[in-house]
């Protein structure tokens, strides 16, 4: 599907956005951590031909956006913010703001720094709680990689940009990595996790936005214990499992339409309702 690509300057940073779709539904949905936008283009696919208009926002550090080394500048209010100034250069007054992993946890504070902005949010893979031992044991190695033996990333880097992305199907889309510098993936790891991480339980039981949480079960990192406790401490939140991590990229129809009746249901009403939990198991996933 075609679509625009697009930029502005927030307070020196050049921050890239992609468009697909017209209306004014909009939907802000973010990517993962040192990944990019391409990973959700077939989603933004799917949600503008059921008409919504979709923006896939490159993070300071990601994509096509400038890429600062500055730690301060990848916390996660700080994205939460560029957020914000994403929605005020759109002229958005109110969105669905959303994203996977790094993404969800994103849109989850900027309902803690700017819920007057939000009309509803998709968190797809949330990294909370559960997930700390996990995100330790994967990136742990990763920063001490990219801080100590640069030249031998910088080397491997090198090599994977000669993969052809675009033939490479859902694995391109998680080809963001390599187009970074190992200062400026150090810079990443540091930021996201010297800031605020995540509101607090106190914080979440308070946040009335309509909410989607699609957790799944097939890696440490993204825990469905994480989804469904949050799922139970939002107030107006609902549960729905994928069947694997890669569901949404792989055969998507099932949780496309998912979230297109969430989002229908958020414009039409002016607040989500809240079914029972979706899942092929739901007594497990109802564990909180």
């Amino acid at each position: 599907m075609p679509h625009q690509i697009r930029s502005f300057l927030d307070d020196g940073v050049s921050l890239s956005y992609e468009v697909f779709g017209k209306g004014d539904r909009t939907v802000v949905y973010l990517h993962g951590i040192l990944l990019d936008s391409h990973l959700n283009h077939r989603l933004a696919e799917d949600l503008a031909e059921a008409g919504f208009r979709v923006i896939l926002l490159d993070l300071p550090g990601h994509g096509r956006s400038d890429k600062p080394h500055a730690i301060a500048l990848h916390r996660m209010d700080s994205y939460a913010h560029r957020v914000v100034r994403l929605l005020d250069e759109l002229g958005v007054e109110r969105a669905v703001v959303g994203g996977v992993s790094l993404g969800a946890d994103v849109a989850l504070q900027l309902a803690l720094v700017a819920p007057e902005r939000l009309l509803g949010m998709v968190l797809e893979m949330p990294v909370l709680e559960q997930a700390v031992p996990a995100a330790l044991v994967i990136f742990a190695p990763v920063l001490f990689a990219v801080s100590y033996v640069a030249p031998v990333v910088r080397a491997l880097l090198r090599f994977a940009r000669r993969l052809p992305r675009a033939r490479l199907g859902v694995l391109g889309s998680a080809m963001g990595l390599v187009e970074l510098d190992p200062d400026e993936i150090a810079a990443i790891l540091k930021g996201v996790v010297v800031g605020p991480v995540a509101p607090t339980v106190q914080e979440r039981v308070s946040m009335t936005i309509p909410t989607l949480v699609i957790g799944h079960r097939s890696d440490r990192l993204h825990p469905l214990g994480d989804a469904a406790r949050l799922s139970a401490q939002l107030p107006d939140a609902r549960l729905v499992e994928a069947r694997s991590i890669l569901e949404l990229r792989l055969r998507p129809r099932r949780l496309t339409s998912e979230i297109v009746d969430f989002l229908r249901s958020v414009w039409e009403t002016g607040h989500a309702a809240r079914p029972e939990l979706t899942s092929e198991r739901e007594d497990d996933a109802a564990t909180r």
